[in-house]
């Protein structure tokens, strides 16, 4: 056999014994100055391809400024168990998964103590595997979301002083709370938009991996023809769960004449059911949350009204668990009044508020009342929210206490589908 054919197997058979090593005993990575522990790769560099690990551009692991680290990964749910903590000063870290998802808020360490906290995370591809893949719009999903389809995962490390020194990385065998929906639920790519969606997987415990499929100026009719829901059911087992929110783009199908809440959105709604009961898994009914804006009174102005009628009928005709968000974020912009609220949505540029859009308080508080959701429904996920839990649309959280660090990247781009209603 020709010396360079079988070097190159012998490189192969390296390759595929060292990805099947790491599927039955994880990635362990170290982080600091200091000796890596016996079994961690210490991680000095940038990523590459050749280790398929790294830090990420720019990166400045010195516990001031945030930073990422990305190890290739195949697609999955993922335990990942960190321990932070610094030897000569108090640290609070906090970290986000993939494209700014919730895992851990503001863990604080004494000087010289250490702390281990574990999360679970997943990891996905475009490649969908019964044929085809996901139809990712261009350039959003395919540049400023990459992170959220790439073959690796990716951690935000940030807070006052963050401090991690080691990542271990494990194959997980566990449910999925996979989500659905447009701009207020999806992944937002960058400040200061955030979904209720990025805030879930924070109010879960190691056990669940959160899965946001959701994305930018959708609606049902755009999950089901850009293959979303297949993709979804592709990999859903018994004990799954599909979270489904959708609601402020669908209202343009009307002006269209292309359906309503109470035809085609109804209808579409049962196409995911039932794609969803035949693949074991459970759905969910999420009203679509309201926007803001008040009458002289101080109440909410109804934007979505028929639209949470319709999914609150499509649960009780198909007999589907329901949350109704719409009912509970009216509560919530209430409980803050007219200019309060303001401190729950975008401000893209001074002067400039969004009115559908969420801000991270605005996306951590209606992430908390989907949990309270899904705890008085009694869906079975909701055995894994946080023993702490507890929450009052009609007492949130005030704006001024919340503490969770802004992630790097700004953008005064609105997202998709972001017309104000009329």
């Amino acid at each position: 056999m020709n010396p360079s054919i079988r070097g190159a197997i012998s490189a192969l058979l390296l390759a595929a014994c060292a990805a099947n090593t790491h599927a039955a005993e994880g990635w362990k990575f170290a982080f600091g100055s200091g000796k890596a522990p016996a079994g961690y790769t210490p991680v000095d560099a940038a990523y590459s391809g050749a280790r398929g690990y790294g830090l990420e551009p720019g990166a400045r692991p010195d516990g001031v400024h945030p930073y990422y680290f990305s190890v290739d990964l195949p697609e999955g749910n993922y335990t990942v168990t960190v321990t932070l903590g610094d030897d000569t000063a108090a640290t609070a870290t906090t970290v986000k998964s993939e494209l700014r998802r919730l895992m851990l808020e503001n863990v604080a360490t004494r000087p010289g103590e250490t702390v281990t906290k574990t999360f679970t995370v997943n990891v996905r591809t475009p490649k969908i595997p019964t044929g085809g893949e996901v139809k990712l719009k261009a350039p959003r999903e395919t540049v400023e979301e990459a992170w959220n389809w790439d073959p690796r995962l990716t951690l935000e490390i940030n807070g006052a002083h963050p401090a991690v020194r080691t990542i271990a990385i494990a194959p997980a065998h566990v449910p999925t709370l996979y989500l659905l929906g447009d701009s207020t639920v999806c992944d937002q790519p960058a400040e200061p938009y955030n979904s209720w969606g990025q805030m879930l997987p924070r109010f879960f415990k190691p056990g669940i991996a959160v899965a946001n499929h959701g994305e930018s100026g959708e609606t049902y009719r755009d999950s089901l023809a850009r293959r979303r829901l297949d993709k979804i059911v592709s990999g859903m087992k018994p004990g799954d769960t599909l979270l489904m929110q959708f609601g402020h783009n669908d209202q343009k199908q009307i002006k269209a004449g292309k359906g309503g809440p109470f035809t085609t959105y109804k209808a579409e709604i049962k196409a995911h059911v039932d794609a969803v009961r035949a693949h074991g898994g459970l759905p969910v009914i999420v009203s679509p949350m309201e926007r803001r804006g008040f009458d002289a009174d101080g109440r909410v102005i109804p934007s979505l009204k028929d639209y949470a009628e319709a999914a609150r009928q499509s649960a009780q005709e198909l007999n589907v668990p329901f949350i109704d968000l719409n009912a509970m974020s009216k509560t919530f912009y209430e409980a803050l009044g007219p200019e309060g609220s303001k401190a729950a949505f975008a401000a893209p540029a001074p002067g400039r508020l969004d009115n559908t859009h969420h801000d991270s308080y605005g996306s951590y508080e209606l992430a908390k009342a989907v949990v309270l959701g899904l705890r008085q429904a009694r869906v079975p996920a909701a055995g894994f929210i946080v023993d702490d839990f507890a929450f009052d649309p009609a007492h949130p959280d005030p704006a001024a206490a919340f503490a969770v660090p802004p992630s790097p990247h700004h953008t005064a781009e609105r997202p998709l589908g972001d017309e104000e209603h009329k």
